[in-house]
């Protein structure tokens, strides 16, 4: 038993899936830091603008990560070639069309939220209803920010449907 009034041992398996999120989270805002520096065309000022918030989000999310597996009584992952091993998303290239940074950025998006949805269960086992609480918030907040993208890419599908008209 520990300060938390649960068994570290216990909480394995939380800070394994959270040590997961974290790899994803990483790769995700070294993405999103790409993409911000070399999107061009016409979506540029809405893309540069929302890439720049998103990992503005997911730098202070990636911290309160790191904190919530120390507070649980295990470590961080905090190696690039860690991330790079236990994440299911990928490092994106750096060249790519908008509409390919926007439909990458939602992929990466939908992996999270499928990785928080399992740190949730796991924690919600092991009766770690602060881990419940941080993630939970965390995956309103990501929903909504993949929710925006979405309608960004269907507002830039029709706008261009109705060029071809």
């Amino acid at each position: 038993m520990n300060y938390l009034g649960i068994d570290v041992k216990e909480l394995a398996s939380v800070a394994t899936q959270l040590n997961k999120l974290l790899a994803n989270f990483n790769i995700y805002y070294q993405n999103l830091r790409s993409f911000h520096w070399h999107v061009r065309g016409r979506s540029f000022f809405d893309l540069h603008q929302l890439f720049e918030d998103y990992y503005n989000n997911a730098k202070i999310q990636i911290d309160q990560i790191a904190e919530r597996i120390l507070t649980i009584g295990h470590k961080p992952d905090g190696s690039l070639y860690k991330y790079l091993a236990n994440a299911n998303i990928e490092e994106s290239r750096d060249v790519l069309q908008d509409y390919e940074m926007a439909r990458h950025i939602l992929y990466n998006q939908s992996e999270i939220i499928k990785i928080m949805r399992v740190v949730i269960s796991e924690a919600s086992q092991a009766n770690d209803e602060g881990t419940v609480d941080l993630i939970s918030s965390m995956l309103a907040s990501i929903e909504k920010e993949a929710w925006l993208l979405h309608t960004w890419q269907l507002r830039r599908k029709e706008g261009f449907l109705k060029t071809l008209k």
